[in-house]
């Protein structure tokens, strides 16, 4: 079977659905209209989408690393999360939060916190979602959630999650993040919010308000896709109130990549070059930051 046609429109509109209208009726519409058919359309659909069935990078059975469920101490709550370590382990480590996009912490996040672990760190990837009972398996209903998420009190929560990684067993007390999408946002938000944040990567993700940047302590390390208009139009005044607070920062703009090019398991939006080359430099600036 062909494989369908997948245009630069189509992705925009998936993009519009999931980070504007959050309206699927209407989003399959425009795609039908742009794929011809309604057949074509809901050939495609997934295909922008992430595949939770895709095959992880590093298995959850990897005997590399160790990983569980817990439940840590939140703002005003518990909050759910999935602590990773290396198997063997040496010494104190720097210590990562792994931030989730806005379909909360599901298989493909967990991945991505067993492959921080996997470099030398320990990792922790909360589910921000929690104060509403957790990430459900439908992505759907997980997307519609974020829209009733207090923005104060997830905050909060993530301020709570710097402090709970500081004073972990295994650590060193230096901690970082890493956010993609929303939790690129949130990687920046925490760096706002919390002086003991030594380093924050942010995958595409929304700027903080400019009257706050000079609040931020943390080193900072941005990737933005070159086809990401939405996200893109804040970069400028970004960088401006950024040099101007006198913030360690550098900025990678990866041309010809779509918002999302990390995600693995959306087939249309990956970009295996742009994350290879975006993946080798965060972990790098981690190491830095952190050791």
């Amino acid at each position: 079977m062909t494989k369908p046609a997948i245009t630069q429109a189509m992705i925009d509109a998936y993009d519009e659905y999931t980070h504007l209208t959050l309206d699927r009726r209407r989003f399959m519409e425009q795609l039908t209209r742009l794929a011809g058919s309604g057949a074509a359309a809901a050939a495609i659909a997934p295909l922008l989408a992430a595949n939770s069935a895709q095959a992880a990078i590093v298995a959850d059975n990897d005997p590399r690393v160790k990983g569980e469920d817990i439940t840590y101490a939140g703002s005003s709550g518990e909050m759910k999360g999935y602590l990773v370590k290396p198997a063997n382990q040496s010494g104190k480590l720097g210590t990562v939060i792994v931030i989730h996009e806005n379909r909360g912490l599901n298989p493909h996040i967990r991945d991505v916190a067993r492959r921080v672990a996997l470099e030398g760190f320990v990792a922790l990837a909360p589910d921000f979602l929690s104060p509403l009972g957790g990430t459900p398996d439908e992505e759907d209903k997980a997307r519609d959630m974020f829209a009733k998420l207090d923005s104060a009190q997830t905050v909060a929560n993530g301020v709570a999650t710097v402090a709970f990684l500081k004073a972990d067993k295994d650590g060193n007390g230096k901690v970082g993040a890493v956010g993609f999408c929303w939790g690129g946002g949130m990687a920046n938000m925490l760096a706002v919010n919390t002086p003991d944040l030594s380093a924050s990567v942010a995958y595409y993700g929304m700027q903080p308000k400019a009257a706050d940047v000079s609040k931020i302590k943390a080193a900072l390390l941005l990737h933005y896709a070159g086809l990401d208009e939405r996200t893109n139009a804040g970069i400028d005044a970004f960088k401006k109130e950024l040099d101007a607070a006198h913030v360690e920062y550098t900025v990678y703009v990866y041309e010809g990549a779509n918002h999302a090019f990390n995600n693995d398991t959306s087939a249309a939006r990956y970009d295996k070059k742009a994350a290879d080359l975006a993946w080798g430099r965060t972990i790098a600036f981690l190491k830095e930051k952190l050791g």
